[in-house]
């Protein structure tokens, strides 16, 4: 659950320029989204947010698994039928995915939209399901089961009833693609932050970066520091809010896809990266993976960062995190 973060933001101090922060908060890709522009006055903040707007709408219908007009709906269909042609954004983000799958040891998985939802975590669910049952789930499940033909721009999915989802990256992709056509249009600073995945770049309009709070599992009002970012992305996957109880073990709603059960041993894992798609899916990953895997596999991996909270509350950083609070 991608929502313990919260950001800073000086709504109406000004500079010499007289620039001010500008935001919407709205529903985009079924999330809510909060956009925040440097601007220098209301009318040209509110075009900037609309560019973003505009953006996102265009990824949502790219990656939908929904839409069955999409290009995802599209190789979803045509699984273990044939490839599918689609477009350069498509494979290179379907691409990427299967790269971070290879470096988590499939810990992250595009596939694992193939899985059957045998966890609910609605409160129908009382008792554990058959280890049968939970072996079938997976049995789809598989990244290296995507064939991606970048000579003709294909992709294709071996095994009929297979799946690919980005609910993992879809909201982190968009956020960086918004991101980057606003730096393009000229918009100095701001923050992108899709239901906890956010994307900064720039400065607040006094000078300051801007900063997020490291919040605690255990108590959500209180914080474990405040970190400066700078043109960075920052992703949180909690286990605290979507769960369920058996014979009064918590059970998290993040599935290991290699397994198909429940990942545990860790409350939260906030991802530090240059771009959010990334820190999306590698939040996902080191929860997976846990603490000892996660810290190992990130310390491997240049410009990325971790802050790791386990079930007593016991925090972890990765080896470049520079705060003495934490």
């Amino acid at each position: 659950m991608k929502n313990i973060i919260f950001y800073c933001l000086l709504f109406v101090t000004t500079i010499g320029n007289a620039q001010k922060t500008y935001t919407q908060t709205l529903k985009l890709m079924g999330s809510r989204f909060d956009i925040t522009v440097v601007a220098e006055n209301e009318t040209q903040g509110n075009e900037y947010i609309q560019l973003a707007i505009e953006e996102i709408q265009r990824i949502e219908k790219l990656i939908s698994s929904w839409d069955p007009k999409s290009n995802t709906s599209k190789i979803n269909a045509n699984a273990g039928i044939k490839p599918v042609k689609t477009s350069p954004e498509l494979v290179g983000l379907i691409e990427r995915c299967t790269k971070i799958s290879q470096i988590t040891d499939g810990a992250f998985d595009i596939t694992y939209a193939s899985m059957d939802k045998i966890w609910k975590f609605d409160g129908s669910v009382t008792e554990m399901p058959s280890p049968e049952k939970v072996k079938a789930s997976v049995s789809k499940v598989g990244y290296q089961n995507i064939v991606i033909d970048k000579l003709n721009q294909t992709v294709f999915l071996k095994k009929v009833g297979m799946k690919i989802g980005f609910g993992a990256v879809g909201k982190g992709y968009a956020a960086d693609v918004a991101k980057k056509l606003l730096m393009r249009k000229g918009v100095k600073a701001g923050i992108i932050n899709a239901s906890g995945d956010m994307n900064t770049w720039g400065i607040q309009p006094n000078g300051d970066f801007w900063e997020v709070a490291i919040t605690n599992p255990k108590d959500k009002t209180k914080a474990f520091g405040m970190l400066p970012i700078h043109n960075n992305a920052v992703v949180t996957s909690g286990n605290y809010e979507k769960f369920i109880l058996i014979n009064g073990k918590r059970y998290t709603h993040i599935i290991d896809p290699r397994t198909g059960y429940p990942a545990h041993g860790l409350s939260s894992v906030t991802i530090f990266a240059p771009k959010a798609e990334l820190a999306d899916a590698l939040a996902t990953s080191v929860f997976v993976m846990g603490k000892e895997i996660g810290l190992n596999r990130i310390n491997q991996i240049p410009n990325v960062e971790c802050i790791i909270v386990d079930d007593e509350g016991n925090l972890y950083k990765s080896n470049n995190i520079l705060f003495n609070k934490l």
